[in-house]
C-alpha cells in the first residue's frame, strides 16, 4: 500500500515522517530522492543539461542556486524542469514500492498533487498548521526571511491537498508528534490494504 504524506512548508510533515520511520514505517522522501536522481540518473542529467546547458553540472555537482534563480524568473523553465524530474521520481517511487511489497510505504511530498504523485497513492494524509506557526517554523528551520517563506507557501498551494486528502492532521503545536503519529498509525491500520 502506498500512502501519500503531504503538507506545506512549516506544517511539520517531515518531523512526522521521521517519527513514523522510527515506528517502523517505510518512508520515501521525494525531495532527497529527486536530488539523487538529478545527479545519478543519466537520462535526467542529459535532459537537464539540454535545458540549462552543461554548466549546470560544475565539477559533477548540480548547481542548485543557478537553476533556482533561472526557474524563479521563468515559470516555463520550471514546468520543463518538472517535466523531466517528476516522471523520474514517479518511476522511482514505483520501483521502491515494489521492493517493499509487504510494507505500508509512505511517500512524503509537499507538492504531491501538483506532481501527480497522488495518483500512485491508495490514501493521502495531509498535515496542516496555522499560517503564522508555519511561517515561524520555516524561518527558524531555514534561517530565511518572511517574504521567501510566503513566496514558497504561495507556490505550494496546499489547499488542494486539504480538500482531497483522506485524513487531515492539524499539527498546531498542542499535540505531541508521537501522539499525532499514533493517530496516523490507527488510521493506516484501519485501512484494508488493497492489492496492487
Amino acid at each position: 500500500m502506498i500512502v501519500g504524506l503531504t503538507g506545506g512548508i512549516g506544517s511539520g510533515k517531515s518531523t512526522i515522517a521521521k517519527q513514523l520511520c522510527k515506528m517502523g514505517f517505510v518512508i520515501y522522501d521525494t525531495d532527497s530522492h529527486a536530488k539523487r536522481l538529478i545527479i545519478e540518473d543519466k537520462s535526467v542529467r542529459q535532459q537537464i543539461e539540454q535545458l540549462f546547458g552543461k554548466e549546470v553540472y560544475k565539477d559533477g555537482r548540480y548547481q542548485t542556486a543557478i537553476v533556482a534563480q533561472r526557474v524563479f524568473a521563468d515559470k516555463t523553465l520550471l514546468s520543463q524542469l518538472n517535466a523531466i524530474v517528476h516522471p523520474a521520481v514517479k518511476n522511482d517511487i514505483l520501483r521502491w514500492a515494489e521492493q517493499n511489497p509487504s510494507a505500508t510505504c509512505i511517500v512524503e511530498c509537499a507538492i504531491l498533487y501538483q506532481a501527480g504523485f497522488d495518483k500512485l497513492c491508495d490514501k493521502v494524509i495531509a498535515v496542516t498548521a496555522p499560517e503564522e506557526l508555519r511561517i515561524q517554523r520555516a524561518i527558524a528551520r531555514d534561517q530565511t526571511d518572511i517574504e521567501k517563506v510566503r513566496a514558497r507557501m504561495r507556490a505550494q498551494d496546499i489547499e488542494k491537498s486539504l480538500q482531497y486528502a483522506d485524513l487531515v492532521i492539524n499539527n498546531d503545536g498542542n499535540t505531541k508528534i508521537e501522539n499525532i503519529c499514533l493517530q496516523i498509525e490507527d488510521f493506516l491500520h484501519s485501512i484494508e490494504a488493497p492489492n496492487h
